[in-house]
This record gives structure tokens, C-alpha cells and sequence, in this order.
């Protein structure tokens, strides 16, 4: 198995389950976000001579071919993951995105036999939705579509891109479907909505709901783009690689086709609800700075996820509260911090 992106959150995680289950793995990934090595030291000290890693880029198109060369299955998770990032450098967000995307599908269609793909797209490819109506209470915004708030938002939403990240994923979430028509590569999309878990080296760029953790934990300020009303699905990784193992199961039935993935609208937090978990767990305030909201940001984004739960038998596991239980406890491991319970008895997240 070739896991491009293998030293990021949700790559060690597969990698691990992976490994765990006996099966070798490839990690191809330059190390270059901050944290990575310690996830890729993580993985080595559990699983060792099973673990193989190619410190490449994936905009270097020899070094893919190289790394998918006699592979049975890639799972893209190589990214340039930040709006922000990408509205200051948007030709380095197209080259890593982009490019590096069609060097690992250019690689695999030399491939004799050739591994199936799985891609990690974004619910970003649907912009900012401003035509869901929405009513904010204290809290959070609520749709005011019925379909929406029971279900989420569904893959027949029309694409339209906004920031160049959102350019960028959809562009690759495209060559990748196109591939499959214009090529027979076997291969999916995920149009991940919020993953959080454990080995999250979150900034405020990217994985919130570790940042919002971290910030906490560290006393620090935390800004806020918008009013904090805004509302996610986050799923946790370990359901997250369930589901990934179900594309690579599910593959023949599941080739060119896009599905959305998340914990879905029974598994949706505000920023503003997130913010109150925080300072539940570390019982104290969170000191916060508001400010002006991000391009193209979402008021309110949950998977509807019932295709793919309906191709694969998959579905959401992990209840936030739990999940979010998790990351706490190891954010005190990773800060030395004595291991002591999330909650005193009788108290439970909000």
C-alpha cells in the first residue's frame, strides 16, 4: 500500500491501521509540515522493518513513479491543506494539488497491473453555499431548508470553487474522475468534510477542532473569522480510516465516483460550541479575538453521507463528545502533562 501523505494526521493513522493488520505500507512524504517526523518516529517505534518511507514530493513526477511502481493501492492524502495558505501562494497550492495529483495519476496509469486510487477531495469544491438560507440562534447557525438540516449537503450540489485551495482540490477531484472515464483507472473521491483525532499537528490554518484544543491547553489567544455561529460536521479519524478501508473493499462498485464524507448532521459542533468544550476541559476562559471571515467560508457545511453509507455499510461511530475526549488526553501526553480524567464525574460535554 502507498500512503502519499503518509507522515500527515490521517496518513499515520491508516498507515498504522494498515500495518497493524499485517499489510506493508510505503509512506511517501517530503516532512515538510511541522510535527510530521515525530507522527513518522510514532510509526517506526510500533511497526518498524514493516514501514518503508520515500522522502519525495509530489510534484516530482519520477519520484511517484518510482514510489507506485508495484503498489496494489494508493490512497492520495498528499495536500496543501489551507485556504490561507493558498491565497498567498497559490502557484505553490496548484503545484502540490494540481500537479502533484496528476503525477500520481500519470504514474498509476503506467502501472502494469494497475492500483486502484482513493483521493482526498474537500467539501470546499461546493464554495461558499450562499444560497442556503440560514437563521443563527445564540449558538450556531440552523438551515432553513428541512433537507438540508435532517441530511446535509449532497454530492448533486453544483461545484463552484472559491479561494485557489478550493480551485486547486476540485481541479484534482476532477482529473481524477476524468481519469477513470478517460483512462479505465479504478479509482474514488472523498469530499472530506472536518477530521479530528489524535496526531493532528493542527495550526489555525487547518484542523480546528485540535487548534481549538491546543490553544486552550496553551492559554493562548484564539481568533475567530466571523462571529463563530459557523457550523461543521467533524468525524473522528478512526472513523475516517474505516471509511477508507471501505473504498479500497468497495472499489470496483465505488470507481468514478465522488462521495461526501463526514460525521454528518448529527455530529455537528459551532465554533462557538467548540470554544465551550474547551474551556470545559481545561476549566478555564479561552481568550478570544474576532475577526473578519475567511473568503469563500462556510456558514454551515454537514456531509449527507447516505451514498456512500450505502454503497459500503459505512456510517459515523464516535460521538464528538468521546472523540474530542480523545484528542484532550493526548494533547496532555504530547504536553507531559500528568493523565487525568477529561471530566469530573457526573459532568459531560455540551
Amino acid at each position: 500500500m502507498v500512503v502519499t501523505g503518509g507522515a500527515g494526521f490521517i496518513g499515520v493513522n491508516l498507515a498504522d491501521r494498515l500495518l497493524g493488520s499485517g499489510e506493508k505500507v510505503l509512506v511517501f512524504d517530503n516532512l515538510s509540515r511541522p510535527g510530521v517526523e515525530d507522527n513518522l518516529h510514532w510509526l517506526r517505534t510500533r511497526h518498524g522493518d514493516f514501514l518503508q518511507h520515500i522522502d519525495g514530493d509530489v510534484r516530482a513526477a519520477a519520484e511517484v513513479e518510482a514510489a507506485v511502481d508495484g503498489s496494489s493501492f494508493v490512497f492520495h492524502l498528499a495536500a496543501q491543506v489551507a485556504v490561507t495558505t493558498s491565497l498567498r501562494q497559490p502557484l505553490e497550492d496548484h503545484g502540490i494539488n494540481v500537479i502533484g495529483t496528476l503525477n500520481v495519476l500519470e504514474a498509476i496509469r503506467r502501472c502494469e497491473p494497475r492500483p486502484g486510487l482513493m483521493f482526498a477531495s474537500t467539501n470546499k469544491v461546493y464554495g461558499a453555499l450562499p444560497d442556503v438560507g440560514m437563521r443563527r440562534t445564540n449558538k450556531r447557525c440552523v438551515p432553513e431548508d428541512d433537507e438540508v438540516r435532517e441530511h446535509g449537503i449532497g454530492e448533486q450540489r453544483p461545484l463552484d470553487f472559491v479561494s485557489p485551495y478550493g480551485c486547486s482540490k476540485g481541479a484534482a477531484d476532477q482529473y481524477v474522475l476524468d481519469y477513470c472515464r478517460s483512462f479505465g483507472i479504478a479509482a474514488t473521491v472523498l469530499r472530506m468534510s472536518c477530521i479530528y483525532g489524535p496526531h493532528q499537528q493542527a495550526n489555525s490554518d487547518q484542523g480546528w477542532v485540535a487548534h481549538f484544543l491546543r490553544t486552550a491547553l496553551g492559554g493562548n489567544t484564539l481568533t475567530i473569522f466571523g462571529d463563530g455561529r459557523q457550523v461543521r460536521d467533524v468525524l473522528y479519524i478512526d472513523d475516517f480510516v474505516d471509511a477508507l478501508l471501505a473504498t479500497r473493499r468497495e472499489l470496483p462498485r465505488l470507481s468514478g465516483s465522488a462521495f461526501n464524507i463526514g460525521g454528518g448532521p448529527a455530529n455537528t459542533l459551532s465554533l462557538l460550541e467548540m470554544i465551550d468544550i474547551a474551556e470545559q476541559l481545561n476549566r478555564q476562559p479561552v481568550d478570544l479575538h474576532f475577526s473578519d471571515p475567511r473568503p469563500g467560508d462556510q456558514l454551515y457545511f454537514a456531509a449527507d453521507h447516505r451514498r456512500f453509507t450505502g454503497a459500503t455499510g459505512w456510517r459515523p461511530r464516535t460521538l464528538p463528545g468521546e472523540g474530542i475526549g480523545h484528542v484532550w488526553s493526548w494533547l496532555l501526553e504530547m504536553n507531559r502533562k500528568p493523565a487525568e480524567p477529561a471530566l469530573r464525574q457526573g459532568e459531560r460535554l455540551a
